[in-house]
């Protein structure tokens, strides 16, 4: 089955910033949830932000976020059309390349995966909307800012949708919003005032809800994708994800990169998986991996296990039934005798299955993860837009491979070109159609999002998330207090001074 589908993003620089302002705050006031990456210019190092203890994490993520900074913000504004059959959604997403005022580490490692991903240095220096870092400079921001959009995004006050999201929110908190406190649960009490709607982590959704093989963004997306479509084909009953996108005209063409995302499961031939990235979703030979880090087959070579498992299982079944039947037929056969090459048979399955399941249960992926926070898919109208065109889901409009190539594996070429979505505004984009394919799978009300998710942040390494909420034990920073009196131009309960 193939399908595509190609999504426009709103290039947003310094040069248009203003220009496109109204049209990014009445998305984020019109929407039903808001999803959202970053790209950033490093994290320092790897083992720190995988602590044992969750606290020294935090602040280990604190430090990088005060010493780094946010490169490109994505956006990705999904609005419900209660008029439409399913779930249908305008979807609208902005790419801001962003520019920090002040000095900051950038990591050559970080440079080298962005580049990779097509991220351009230049474009950023010259064209990147500029912010600072930590408290408001000269009272509070006034203005269109950075600072000024990320307060707009909390007056929306809609349910805020990451993909493993905890390093994110840390780098929003010091880049946007006021300098970070020192206790992890200071923060996340703040976190639990500033998103009353709730915080959604895809990564802990498709982890402990969907329960794929794997979870990493693309391959979340992908799978979820597929699902839509095979449903929608099969015409199963319950809802469907369709899609809407503006179409823009005039002027705003211009600041509209279309990001096409193809599939290749209709692509026959052997499947030459790349393991690391299969699992992960990183491989450190990047671009030169002799083999495969096409994710629409992995994905069909997953399901072709699974469906091999299930046949196992079966075999073994009809087995174990055949073996008693005739145990009972035969009252001379020992009853505690086993069949020396069926148990072998048995033992070397389950031997393999847990093999499997360990590779897959494997949650540190340092790299992938890591990086997932470094790179990482309103109204109809206003004044900046016409009327959506609809775009479904499960739309088959890519070409099929030709015999040639579905014989050969896959060319350098190829290769360089997986993951070429790979950009904030794509990855927000990506990030909120898994959510809104998981609320589909919720057996709640119509309107209801996914409560058993909802305020978890994804922790690698954990049986457990993190839950925003706030502690009994820990109070609001005093900076944040100030900053949501401002905001929301009310009185709010007395701050933690030590924070």
């Amino acid at each position: 089955m193939n399908s595509s589908v190609v999504v426009p993003v709103i290039d947003v620089q310094s040069n248009n910033f203003k220009e496109l302002w109204p049209a990014m705050v009445l998305a984020f006031k019109t929407s039903s949830f808001i999803a959202l990456d970053t790209e950033l210019s490093g994290l320092g190092a790897r083992k720190a932000l995988l602590a044992e203890s969750i606290e020294d994490r935090y602040k280990a993520i604190c430090h990088a976020a005060r010493t780094r900074s946010v490169l490109s913000l994505g956006l990705a504004c999904y609005k419900k059309l209660d008029d439409k059959a399913d779930r249908t959604y305008l979807v609208q997403v902005y790419n801001l390349t962003l520019l920090c005022a002040e000095e900051y580490v950038i990591e050559p490692q970080s440079v080298q995966f962005l580049v990779q991903h097509g991220f351009d240095f230049n474009k950023q220096y010259a064209q990147g909307v500029p912010y600072d870092k930590g408290n408001d400079k000269g009272g509070e921001p006034q203005g269109v800012t950075m600072r000024t959009l990320f307060v707009e995004l909390l007056r929306a006050n809609k349910p805020l949708v990451l993909h493993n999201g905890l390093i994110d929110l840390i780098f929003l908190y010091q880049c946007f919003y006021t300098q970070l406190p020192e206790k992890l649960g200071t923060f996340t009490a703040d976190l639990s005032e500033m998103f009353p709607a709730g915080v959604y982590d895809t990564k802990y959704t498709t982890e402990y809800e969907l329960r794929f093989t794997a979870s990493y963004l693309e391959y979340a997306y992908k799978k979820c994708k597929l699902d839509n479509s095979r449903s929608i084909t099969a015409a199963q009953d319950g809802p469907h994800v369709f899609l809407e996108f503006c179409n823009y005209t005039g002027r705003m063409q211009s600041y509209v990169d279309y990001r096409p995302c193809t599939d290749s499961l209709g692509r026959d031939g052997p499947l030459n998986i790349c393991i690391q990235f299969s699992a992960y979703g990183w491989c450190p030979s990047g671009s030169s991996c002799p083999m495969s880090h096409d994710t629409d087959l992995i994905i069909r070579q997953d399901e072709k296990s699974k469906d091999d498992k299930r046949q196992k299982r079966k075999r073994r079944k009809k087995k174990k039934a055949a073996k008693q039947e005739g145990e009972e037929e035969d009252d001379e056969t020992p009853r505690d005798k086993k069949a020396h090459m069926e148990d072998e048979d048995k033992d070397g399955e389950e031997k393999e299955e847990r093999k499997d399941d360990e590779k897959v249960q494997e949650k540190l992926a340092p790299h992938e993860e890591m990086l997932s926070g470094e790179a990482s898919a309103a109204e109809p109208q206003t004044e900046l837009q016409t009327e959506p065109q609809k775009i479904e889901s499960n739309a088959t409009q890519t070409q099929e491979a030709t015999p040639d190539e579905r014989n050969q594996g896959p060319k350098a070429s190829e290769r360089k070109a997986e993951g070429g979505t790979h950009r904030a505004g794509f990855d927000a984009f990506m990030t909120g159609y898994i959510f809104a394919f998981a609320t589909i799978r919720n057996a709640g009300e119509s309107d209801s999002w996914i409560p058993a998710c909802a305020n978890k942040l994804y922790l690698s390494g954990k049986s457990v998330p993190l839950h925003v909420t706030k502690s009994t034990f820990s109070k609001s920073s005093r900076a944040h207090v100030t900053k949501m009196e401002h905001i929301w131009r009310k009185r709010f309960p007395k701050a933690d001074g030590n924070a």
